[in-house]
């Protein structure tokens, strides 16, 4: 099944905000809690925009975003991160590594939907739906 937005987020509790503040702005959502799951998902059905936790288990954020970026059939997947890490050598790097937005926690969830809206107006559509290593 297609969604818009796959939210990669280990906490709960954030994760249960997120899925409410973009299912009311009309979005569908997968959640996942771990890297790994997360380019497993990627691969199974391209999501038309990613929000990215950095500090993950399994397969922390840099690591998906490095592999997002690496393969063609996702280097122009919109990635939003949404991260406690707010040192300006994260934010850095998570750019550097493609990054499309940095966001940092706590966020006001107003600035979430910014992101949101404005990452997927720009998103590509041509995108192939299957995805592949």
């Amino acid at each position: 099944m297609a969604f818009d937005i796959l939210v990669v987020e280990d906490e709960p509790a954030i994760l249960t905000s997120l899925e409410f503040i973009l299912k009311h702005e009309g979005w569908s959502i997968r959640p996942v809690m771990d890297g790994e799951s997360a380019l497993t998902a990627i691969q199974r059905t391209l999501p038309r925009l990613v929000i990215l936790d950095l500090m993950l288990p399994k397969k922390n954020g840099f690591e998906v975003l490095k592999s997002l970026r690496s393969n063609a059939a996702t280097k122009e997947l919109p990635v939003l991160i949404l991260t406690a890490k707010g040192q300006q050598q994260d934010k850095q790097t998570a750019l550097e590594l493609g990054a499309n937005i940095f966001v940092t926690k706590p966020y006001a969830n107003s600035d979430v939907i910014e992101a949101v809206t404005t990452l997927l107006r720009g998103a590509k559509n041509q995108i192939p739906a299957d995805v592949t290593s």
